[in-house]
């Protein structure tokens, strides 16, 4: 199971970049320059451990253990941003390094938050060779930013026999080497880039299956240009091609993820990127998601793509409010409006927040591609008495007008006509989507049940939001509600509009709550949502539930299947993004569509 810890866990060590500091939210986007006194820790393919180095004059170096106690193990770890410091080791254990000794006859008093703020000698002043190197262990528990790095093994082989590891481990007979070669960011003496090289024993009929590899015929080695941080996993992605196994950890997920899109693994390169789905929801500024996109668009993983469009469309109103809104990309932007499962208070607020965009980015975009995004608004679906202020509301009306005019027409159309007449004309079957609902969540078609806090929170931030004044449940208890009763129309069309439909929705917290409403409950919690309204022939209610984890986002959203849905808790199938604890807020929606 990802707990709470594993999340946090991930998001971490996937922003774990270059100097070693933890860069929020600075996934698949160039870091920072490094500076001097920067530090990182090498060799062990974790986090919280290994050989200690600084970062001086442009190079990676390492430091003498002459004199190292835990009160220096203390600084190293504060300023990597852990916890605590667990213990002093030997850097040697974590292989052989190159470049220089930086630091040599270091005192800290353990209080300071850089190491290069500590006593030493000078920088390159000492008398050690790299035998001495200094390491550390980190103590990775007790905060948010726990490195747990658990192994997720994945098994691709179907048929595929361990004994082909066993050929690959035993480096026997092998008629092709793979040598991958890394830039270490140092120069040699005369000046030269530095690189280091590990030589893979292969076998040319297994690895010619990647093209990528060149191992013809004729061919006996090849050499791939592999990232410094990526060297200790290549061999490990090689073994894979053997035998269609590898364990695949929190560290080691994003080098994986790339080597395997560079030489066209595919199932490897999906597999990998559904771990980074899991970090979506850390980052309220939405940068990350946005960049885990492009990335994702880059490497071609198609998986990770959708993944996380989706998280974009189910939290679309906080991505609006969000620093990432202005400089979203217009495909990713065309991507979401495309989507039924978007999740918005109501179409008009969709169209406002596509001008907004729009005019923001100006003469950036082509008009080609303005009109785009403008139709994929919905505007049968725009509330009827929004439709009249159209023309004196949009900020784009005036230089779009046949766009809007005819877009207007087919949405009365759509509120004054009967279904039969509108399936007459050709174009209905054409833009059937422009008649189908998304996810509105305002009053006139949803309600929020959860813990009282919860709630609050969630109602307080989506009217802030939408403009409308807050308002809470009257209630002393800490769980606001477990039942509650609405109104809805029948239909989103005006000529419907007078026909209601009434509503129960209700929480079953415990079995027992079950048995009081006379239901069996598969498990708990499951939440019910029950109509009553005169059947409508061509009318059909694909009623949503959104899970709102903490009232904050939206991690899932579920069908209802028999006017009930059942909610993953614990070791159970878990929500399509993580939440801590299972603190759900749950908002029902009703959903009527034409059919």
């Amino acid at each position: 199971m990802l707990t709470h810890r594993n999340l946090c866990t991930l998001w971490l060590l996937l922003i774990l970049h270059g100097s070693g500091n933890a860069m929020r939210f600075n996934l698949f986007r160039k870091p920072p320059p490094l500076q001097d006194g920067d530090i990182r820790l090498s060799g062990s393919g974790r986090a919280s451990e290994g050989r200690v180095e600084v970062y001086h004059e442009g190079k990676w170096g390492t430091i003498c253990d002459d004199g190292w106690d835990m009160a220096e193990a203390k600084v190293v770890c504060r300023q990597l941003e852990f916890p605590g410091a667990k213990s002093v080791v030997n850097g040697h254990d974590y292989g052989k390094a190159s470049g220089p000794i930086w630091l040599d006859d270091i005192d800290c008093k353990g209080t300071e938050n850089y190491l290069s703020t500590c006593a030493f000698k000078g920088w390159g002043l000492t008398d050690c060779s790299h035998k001495e190197d200094v390491g550390v262990i980190c103590d990775a528990d007790g905060t948010n930013t726990t490195i747990d790095d658990s192994i997720h093994p994945l098994d691709h082989s179907i048929s595929l026999s361990d004994e082909l590891g066993q050929i690959f481990d035993s480096r026997k007979s092998c008629d092709f080497h793979i040598v991958a070669q890394s830039a270490t960011g140092n120069r040699k003496e005369d000046g030269t880039p530095e690189i280091v090289e590990t030589d893979i024993c292969a076998h040319k009929l297994i690895v010619s299956q990647f093209p990528h590899f060149n191992a013809s015929e004729e061919s006996t080695s090849v050499t791939v240009s592999i990232s410094e941080s990526c060297q200790p996993y290549f061999t490990s992605l090689i073994r894979y091609i053997y035998t269609r196994k590898i364990d695949v950890s929190f560290t080691s997920a994003q080098c994986f993820h790339w080597m395997a899109s560079e030489f066209r693994m595919k199932q490897l390169m999906e597999d990998t990127g559904r771990l980074f789905t899991k970090i979506l929801p850390e980052d309220a500024s939405f940068q990350t998601q946005v960049s885990l996109y492009k990335y994702a668009e880059k490497t071609g993983d198609l998986v990770l793509q959708e993944n996380c469009i989706q998280f974009l469309a189910w939290n679309y109103q906080n991505l609006t409010a969000s620093p990432a809104w202005t400089t979203l990309p217009d495909k990713l932007l065309g991507a979401i409006l495309a989507r039924s499962d978007l999740v918005v208070h109501d179409e008009y607020f969709l169209l406002e927040t596509v001008e907004s965009w729009i005019k923001e980015r100006g003469n950036s975009i082509s008009l080609e591609t303005q009109v785009d995004l403008l139709n994929g608004v919905r505007f049968p679906m725009i509330p009827a008495e929004k439709l009249y202020d159209l023309e004196s509301k949009s900020s784009l009306y005036s230089t779009f007008t046949n766009l809007y005019r005819e877009n207007m027409l087919k949405a009365f159309q759509f509120n004054f006509l009967l279904l039969s007449k509108l399936q007459s004309n050709s174009k209905f079957n054409e833009q059937y989507d422009d008649y189908k609902p998304r996810i509105y969540t305002s009053e006139a078609w949803s309600t929020v049940l959860g813990p009282l806090n919860l709630v609050q929170n969630r109602i307080r931030s989506s009217n802030r939001r939408n403009g409308y004044n807050s308002y809470a449940y009257p209630t002393s208890s800490p769980y606001a509600k477990t039942t509650t009763s609405f109104t809805t129309s029948v239909h989103n069309s005006l000529i419907l509009k007078d026909k209601r439909a009434n509503w129960q929705a209700t929480v079953f917290k415990e079995q027992r709550d079950c048995s009081n409403w006379g239901i069996r409950c598969e498990s708990v919690p499951a939440v019910r949502l029950v109509g009553s309204y005169n059947q409508q022939s061509n009318i059909l209610f694909r009623n949503r539930l959104l899970l709102m984890c903490q009232g904050k986002y939206i991690c899932q959203v579920q069908d209802f299947k028999e006017n009930v849905a059942y909610i993953p808790k614990g070791n159970e199938t878990q929500t399509a993004y993580p939440c801590p604890d299972d603190q759900y807020v749950y908002h029902f929606v009703v959903r009527p569509e034409y059919v």
